[in-house]
């Protein structure tokens, strides 16, 4: 059985292949390993764009395709029938939380000026926003949102819940304008859908309290931009962005120079953390499909 693998050393950090496993080697940017017409296992490249998804159509044996991401919206469009895709649930909670709960902290503490000081050699204080006391909702309560939380443990602030399937203790993601009024910060950790494509737009925006803390480490569509940039240039809300729609942010754009925005350049998931999760993910799967058993995190009708 042929696999394909996104880097050189993905044998070795992953201890090993199965039996009668052969590898190679496809990084989205290299050539197309020759292959092509054998391979029934292949884990796409990380952020190497829709290019390696697309080949996808053009692999005739394949059975399963392994993301390294937990979102698959540039994956779903192009997964031929008869495949199976996996995403990567859980392989980026950790390094996701971290960098969110980093943007809520740097933003109400004022880290970005302090940084503009020390490039000028300014000591300049100011008496800046705490987390602790603060209202935190968390919009999306799934794998993600569930990390934030757990990161949020010891900062004494409160913590409202969000997700599309409601239970305890977590509200449907259809009354998150009822909880915006009470969030000195709001969360976004949803995954990208026809759902919450635009879930961000005024009038969500305009439900939060003067002051508020937006953090986006979801997808950047999850925002209206133009909505967004209206309420920023105002000084109401502040922004911690770790995606943006567009992506890359062109240099041009308002949003870098906007008052109270912090910016960050889709490293969410990309910490030493990754590497390491991802390939035990990976190794654990072809265990499974080359033993027969369930595959984890199967992505099954409207995602």
């Amino acid at each position: 059985m042929r696999v394909w693998l996104p880097m050189s050393d993905a044998v070795e950090r992953m201890g090993g292949v199965p039996v009668g496993v052969d590898v190679d080697v496809y990084d989205g940017v290299g050539p197309v390993p020759g292959s092509a017409g054998e391979v029934e296992f292949y884990v796409l490249p990380y952020m190497a764009g829709s290019g390696p998804a697309r080949l996808m159509r053009d692999l005739p044996m394949l059975r399963v395709g392994q993301t390294l991401t937990a979102g698959v919206d540039d994956f779903l469009p192009h997964v031929p029938d008869g495949v199976t895709l996996c995403n990567a649930r859980g392989v980026h909670d950790a390094s996701t939380a971290e960098l969110a709960v980093t943007l809520m902290l740097a933003s109400l503490r004022g880290v970005p000026q302090f940084v503009r000081g020390q490039d000028r050699h300014e000591w300049a204080g100011r008496r800046a926003e705490s987390l602790a006391d603060k209202t935190v909702l968390i919009v999306g309560h799934g794998s993600v949102g569930g990390a934030v939380e757990r990161r949020l443990g010891g900062f004494e602030c409160d913590v409202l819940r969000v997700a599309r399937t409601p239970r305890d203790g977590v509200s449907a993601i259809s009354d998150v304008a009822d909880l915006l009024p009470r969030a000195d910060v709001v969360v976004l950790t949803v995954p990208m859908t026809s759902e919450t494509v635009g879930l961000v737009d005024a009038a969500f925006l305009a439900a939060m309290k003067d002051g508020a803390l937006l953090v986006n480490v979801a997808r950047g569509p999850v925002v209206e931009t133009d909505a967004l940039v209206a309420e920023l240039r105002t000084g109401r809300l502040l922004a911690a962005l770790d995606v943006t729609d567009p992506e890359p942010l062109p240099a041009d754009h308002e949003l870098w120079t906007l008052p109270g925005v912090l910016i960050s350049p889709h490293v969410g998931g990309n910490s030493s953390a990754f590497l390491p999760r991802a390939m035990a993910l990976v190794a654990d799967q072809l265990r499974r499909y080359v033993s027969g058993m369930p595959l984890r995190n199967v992505i099954t009708g409207p995602y």
